[in-house]
């Protein structure tokens, strides 16, 4: 029974619910990262590149072998094209994520400045202690250090 209680308290904690809810919004988030890559991005570096897909884009090592209209032999190749796709699509889904976690940094720390704003001028705002009432703190531990004396002798 101790293992389903550990079990229910690792579950059901704030984090745990937490990390799933971002594993699913980063499912959702992931699909339109690749919208942006595959139906912006590519299309943009297409025409930059003349019309070429650089999906598209490999390294043959060997040629398929084809006869009679069956392919007897696959061909093998590199697909670099393919992985700078994926290295796009992890460069915009780094940056949005940098970008997101420093704006809700900024909001925070801009939170605590106006914060410790407020705790300033309700410091400045207390009232000092007047002329009498100091007098009578220095009166006082005055006379606490001559009974502290006087009890020492």
């Amino acid at each position: 029974m101790k293992i389903w209680e550990d079990f229910k308290t690792f579950a059901f904690k704030g984090n745990v619910i937490d990390m799933a809810i971002g594993v699913v919004v980063g499912g959702a988030f992931s699909k339109i990262v690749t919208s942006l890559v595959n139906d912006i991005i590519t299309p943009f570096f297409g025409f930059l590149t003349s019309g070429a897909d650089f999906k598209q884009w490999k390294l043959v090592l060997s040629q398929a072998v084809v006869e009679n209209g069956q392919e007897i032999k696959p061909e093998a190749a590199i697909l670099y094209g393919s992985f700078l796709q994926n290295v796009v699509d992890f460069l915009i889904i780094a940056g949005s994520i940098f970008l997101a976690v420093r704006l809700v940094n900024k909001a925070r720390h801009r939170k605590e400045e106006k914060d410790e704003k407020k705790e300033e001028i309700k410091e400045e705002a207390a009232p000092s202690p007047t002329e009498v009432e100091l007098l009578c703190e220095i009166r006082d531990l005055l006379r606490q250090q001559k009974d502290e004396q006087n009890n020492v002798s």
